[in-house]
């Protein structure tokens, strides 16, 4: 299972917060970084993605990949205080290169992952989380805000 998850980390947030950004960056000509505090939200962003991969892999004794999700409801570390802390590794870690290299395109694709990202747990992830976990979705979804307020 290890192997999937190093695959499914490789694929997915790899690609979005690693690859495309660097491509973007390296393509542009954007390789001296502009503001150091540009790597602040990026190694926050870093750090928490690799912790909610953890306790997906160890907690939910699964993957963060959709062809191996995990078994059991993951409601600890991160968990506890957003019911999507992945997700918004993932924007922070956009974040710092955005503001890193002073790049507006970044930015705007960060907006555009943001959008898509929220489509995304609307209207597929936590239907399915409902259908899957049932009355233990339910419970959660009541005490635990999706992204870190409620609306």
């Amino acid at each position: 299972m290890f192997a999937r998850a190093l695959l499914a980390f490789v694929a997915l947030p790899g690609t979005v917060a690693f690859i495309i950004p660097v491509a973007w960056l390296w393509y542009s000509g954007h390789i001296r970084i502009i503001h150091l505090w540009g790597l602040i939200p990026l190694t926050i962003g870093c750090l928490t993605l690799l912790w909610c991969v953890r306790d997906f892999y160890v907690s939910g004794k699964g993957t963060l990949s959709p062809w191996a999700p995990p078994q059991k409801l993951v409601i600890v570390g991160l968990y506890r205080f957003s019911r999507n802390p992945m997700y918004i590794s993932v924007l922070m870690i956009l974040l710092g290169w955005s503001a890193g290299f002073s790049s507006i395109p970044l930015f705007i694709y960060t907006l555009a992952v943001m959008i898509a990202f929220h489509l995304r747990v609307v209207f597929g992830e936590e239907p399915a989380l409902a259908r899957k976990f049932d009355g233990d979705w339910e419970s959660y979804a009541n005490q635990v805000p999706r992204w870190f307020w409620r609306v």
